[in-house]
């Protein structure tokens, strides 16, 4: 792919208010990764300080902020050509590119030694790998470099729940795997059918986005093979120490509408697509996070409904991987 460098409008002192640089730490994604963090400390085995709990969730953010930023710096010049992103703060001359990646850098500093010093070092070491692996893996070296992109720059977002299980545990464990893998093989699929109804951003900014290399018939059938694929690392999470009947019965469900919907982006054609305006290519986007959020919800209904003698008891049936 050829690379693409524009010029970035610079922003003059004092331009930028609180929101700015608010927005440059990517609040909808920090969304996810807190809850997401959040969900995985608390389904934890063990105990954990409501203080400590609290800061860990905090220094996560953070560390989810900071990748943000130095995302948003990197790529300020693609960012600018596609429609989606060009009212970001530096494509739109609000903050300067060199501010961006000051506060990135900082946050990541102090968002990484406070989680070490509130948790463990285990868990202050996956912050800085996650950070690293957005920030540079991911953002300046695979999204412009291979239409792979979004299936191994997934691994970051997986992360956090991982990070929030090792905080509370110290160690990683067969549950704190299969939320991660949960959210790896979710990825590709959610952002491929945005990628289908956003078909000129990625095309204009010249990102090697399936979409662009392969065609979006080969991006289709690619979202119903990776949705195939997600469905036994969902369903296996029932039958850990996290999961539950709650879990498994949603979890059935929401994968069998999941796996309808890529079906249904697999079967059309591009003059369909354009006909209704992507509307499959919408709806299932849209239910993919709903689906991300649903699941990981009835891993915190299992855990409150596990305090239930009665509902332990019946849960233990089938929860034959715990033991592992």
């Amino acid at each position: 792919m050829t690379d693409i460098r524009v010029d970035i409008p610079q922003a003059e002192t004092g331009d930028a208010g609180f929101g700015d640089y608010v927005a440059l730490l990517k609040p909808r994604v920090m969304s996810l990764v807190v809850f997401t963090a959040l969900v995985g400390l608390l389904v934890a085995p063990g105990v954990m300080h409501p203080v400590e709990a609290l800061a860990a969730i905090i220094f996560i953010a953070l560390g989810a902020g900071a990748s943000g930023a130095l995302n948003m710096w990197w790529d300020a010049d693609i960012d600018s050509v596609m429609k989606r992103t060009a009212k970001r703060p530096i494509p739109a001359g609000k903050v300067a590119p060199g501010e961006a990646m000051a506060l990135g850098v900082a946050l990541s500093g102090i968002s990484v030694v406070m989680l070490w010093l509130a948790t463990n070092a285990l868990a202050g070491f996956l912050l800085a790998f996650t950070i690293f692996f957005y920030a540079v893996i991911y953002s300046m070296w695979l999204k412009r470099a291979t239409p792979q992109n979004i299936v191994i720059g997934g691994a970051a977002g997986a992360f956090p729940p991982m990070i929030g299980w090792v905080a509370v545990t110290g160690s990683i464990s067969l549950e704190a795997c299969l939320m991660f893998m949960l959210i790896f093989m979710w990825t590709p699929p959610h952002f491929w059918a945005l990628a289908l109804f956003m078909k000129s951003d990625y095309h204009k900014a010249n990102v090697p986005m399936l979409t662009v290399t392969h065609g979006r018939k080969a991006t289709r059938a690619h979202i119903l093979v990776y949705t195939i694929a997600l469905v036994p690392f969902a369903l296996a999470a029932g039958f850990t120490s996290i999961g539950g009947p709650v879990y498994l019965g949603l979890a059935l469900v929401l994968n069998l509408i999941f796996l309808q919907g890529a079906w249904a982006i697999w079967r059309r054609d591009e003059g369909q697509a354009e006909a209704d305006n992507y509307a499959t290519e919408k709806r299932v986007f849209k239910f993919s996070l709903a689906y991300l959020f649903a699941l990981f919800g009835a891993f915190l209904a299992e855990a409150a409904l596990s305090r239930w003698p009665a509902y332990a008891d019946f849960a233990a049936h089938i929860r034959i991987l715990e033991v592992f």
